[in-house]
C-alpha cells in the first residue's frame, strides 16, 4: 500500500469514479474525492468508459498537473469498450488497491457527484458500525439543493401498476409498493439505493459477485441490492452522508423524448432474472394496465404527458422481442481477486 495509505487510519476504501465524456465534471468530482479521501486509507480509481473523445487524456492531464498520480493515491483506467455503469464499476472494483491487495469497501462515484469533505467517511463508518449492512448510500442533493430520492423499494407487480397509474386513489389504495421512498430522516433500511454514492462491503462483492454486465444502464443496483438481500445482506439510506449530484449529465435522461431501448432491456432482464419469464409479462402488463387508467385520466381531465413519445409501442416491441428469444440460464460470477483485462 502507498506511503500515503499507511499513514491513515481505519479499513481502506477504494472509491471507483466513472467518466463517460464528461471530463470537466469528472476533474472536479475527483478534486472533491481527494479531499474526502485525505485521511482515510485507501485509493481511487478513475475509469474511463470509452468515452470516444478526448476524455481520457484531459482528466490525465489536469491529473499530472496536480501531482495526483505520483501521490500514490490515483490511478486511471480507459476501457476499451463502452460496457454501460456496470461493467465501466466492475472494473475499476477488480484493479483492486495499487499492491494488488482488496480494500475493505468499495466506493462507487458518478462523474457529475460531488463529494464534501466527511461523505466517503461517513458511509464507511457506518458499514464499519453496522455488521449486517452491506451497502451504504448518502443523501444526494442538485446544485439546487432540491432533495434527489435515493431511498427505494424493490419493483413489483404492484409498484408498476401504481406507478403508471398516477393516481391518488390507487396509491392510497395500494400503501408501501411505490418504489420510491420518502426520504428518512435518519440512516434505515432500504430495499435498494442509488449508485451516484455508493459504499459496499468488499465482502459482498465477493460472495455474490460484481454488476450484472447484462445491464446497459438503469436497475443495474437494484439487481445487486437484490441479490445480496437474499445472501443476507441489508441496504441502508444515510442521510448524514451528503452529496452534489448533477444527475444524467452522462445519459441525457433529462432531455430524453424517446426512452432508449436500453432502458426497456434492463427492466426486462431484471424482471425475468429476480422473478422468471412470467413475472416480466405479467409486470409489462401491470404497467401497461397502470398506464390505460392515466391516457383515460388525461381524456377527461386534460392530465399533462408522463411517458417519453411512443413509450408504450416501444414497451411492446421489447416484449414482443424479449419472447422470440431464448431463455438463457443466468450467472454472476464474483469478482476475480486478480485483475483481469476489461472485456
Amino acid at each position: 500500500m502507498t506511503e500515503h495509505a499507511q499513514k491513515t487510519t481505519g479499513f481502506s476504501v477504494l472509491t471507483v469514479l466513472l467518466n463517460y465524456k464528461t471530463p470537466d465534471m469528472t476533474t472536479k468530482s475527483l478534486r472533491a474525492a481527494m479531499a474526502a479521501m485525505e485521511d482515510l486509507s485507501g485509493e481511487i480509481v478513475v475509469v474511463d468508459n470509452a468515452s470516444g473523445d478526448d476524455s481520457y487524456e484531459s482528466i490525465r492531464q489536469v491529473a499530472e498537473q496536480e501531482g495526483w498520480l505520483t501521490s500514490g493515491r490515483v490511478r486511471l483506467i480507459q476501457s476499451p469498450v463502452n460496457g454501460g455503469f456496470g461493467a465501466g464499476m466492475n472494473l475499476g472494483m477488480q484493479a483492486a488497491l495499487s499492491d494488488g491487495s482488496r480494500p475493505d469497501f468499495y466506493y462507487l462515484l458518478n462523474s457529475d457527484a460531488f463529494a464534501n469533505e466527511d461523505t466517503i467517511q461517513t458511509l464507511r463508518d457506518f458499514l464499519q458500525e453496522t455488521p449486517q449492512a452491506g451497502f451504504a448510500g448518502s443523501y444526494v442533493h442538485g446544485l439546487d439543493d432540491e432533495p434527489h430520492c435515493t431511498a427505494f423499494r424493490f419493483p413489483t407487480l404492484a409498484s408498476e401498476f401504481e406507478g403508471a397509474a398516477h393516481t391518488g386513489l390507487i396509491t392510497r389504495l395500494l400503501p408501501n409498493v411505490s418504489v420510491p421512498m420518502d426520504l428518512p430522516s435518519k440512516a434505515a433500511q432500504v430495499d435498494w439505493t442509488a449508485g451516484a454514492s455508493l459504499m459496499i462491503r468488499a465482502d459482498v462483492i465477493e460472495q455474490v459477485g460484481g454488476f450484472d454486465e447484462t445491464f446497459f444502464l438503469y436497475f443495474e443496483e437494484t439487481e445487486l441490492c437484490h441479490r445480496a438481500a437474499t445472501a443476507g445482506w441489508q441496504t441502508y439510506y444515510v442521510p448524514t452522508s451528503r452529496i452534489a449530484h448533477v444527475g444524467s449529465a452522462s445519459t441525457g435522461m433529462k432531455k430524453w423524448t424517446r426512452t432508449p431501448s436500453y432502458w426497456f432491456d434492463s427492466r426486462w432482464h431484471y424482471f425475468s432474472k429476480v422473478h422468471g419469464r412470467a413475472y416480466a409479462i405479467a409486470a409489462t402488463f401491470a404497467l401497461l394496465a397502470g398506464s390505460g387508467i392515466y391516457g383515460l385520466r388525461r381524456l377527461i381531465q386534460s392530465k399533462p404527458q408522463v411517458n417519453s413519445d411512443g413509450f408504450i409501442r416501444d414497451l411492446w416491441s421489447n416484449m414482443r422481442t424479449q419472447l422470440a428469444r431464448p431463455v438463457k440460464q443466468i450467472e454472476t460470477r464474483p469478482l476475480s481477486s486478480e485483475p483481469k483485462e476489461p472485456r
